[in-house]
């Protein structure tokens, strides 16, 4: 279960109320009038079964809560309702299945967004690639893969072409290309280096690489 928690402006709590009563999968409705300062409105919470989340989340976007008002969303750790129960069989579908499309927007936004740490990462796992394409060391290669942070920016192109949002699509492919850029430049410059101080050899890289050919 997700717990909602909302503050509505009072004209729109009675819309609000309604599209909360009439979604399958919501239980535990509370209003609270005149409750919130700031923004100033009624403060309206209920839980929602995960597979349910997504559609009651457009509809109260629909009202411009979240535009005039809040709208907070959060896991419920451990919920013992025999209406929270029901409300979970109700809601169709499965809740390992469910994808709340707003915290994954969220979520990709942030991962990626081109910052320096991520641009300190990708540099730093694409030298310890280096290092083991070169070491014929399979498992420098698996620690570049775990540091390497270009997971967000793809996770945020595939969520951007789902839900035709060209922002967080351009923002992910400029989070990828600079990043590689970098890490590319950045390793050329430390591979160098290490040639020079003759811990890279060409030996290394035409010798046999059972692990890493």
């Amino acid at each position: 279960m997700l717990h909602l928690r909302m503050i509505v402006p009072p004209g729109r709590t009675p819309d609000a109320v309604k599209l909360i009563e009439s979604t399958v999968g919501t239980t535990h409705l509370v209003v609270l009038p005149g409750a919130a300062r700031d923004p100033s409105g009624d403060v309206v919470t209920c839980d929602v079964a995960r597979e349910a989340c997504d559609e009651l989340l457009a509809g109260l976007r629909g009202l411009r809560i979240d535009e005039d008002g809040a709208i907070s969303v959060d896991d419920v750790g451990l919920s013992l309702s025999k209406r929270a129960d029901a409300a979970e069989e109700e809601a169709p579908g499965e809740s390992a299945d469910a994808v709340i499309w707003e915290q994954l927007t969220g979520a990709t936004h942030e991962e990626s967004t081109l910052s320096v740490t991520y641009a300190a990462f990708m540099i730093l796992a694409t030298m310890i690639a280096a290092c083991g394409v070169v070491l014929d060391n399979a498992i420098l290669i698996v620690g570049a893969m775990a540091v390497g942070p270009e997971f967000g920016p793809l996770a945020g192109v595939c969520t951007a072409v789902v839900r035709r949002a060209p922002r967080l699509a351009v923002r992910s492919l400029i989070a990828l290309l600079a990043g590689f850029a970098a890490a590319i430049a950045a390793t050329t410059l430390f591979s160098l280096g290490m040639d020079a101080a003759g811990l890279f050899s060409r030996e290394q890289l035409d010798g046999a690489r059972p692990n890493t050919g």
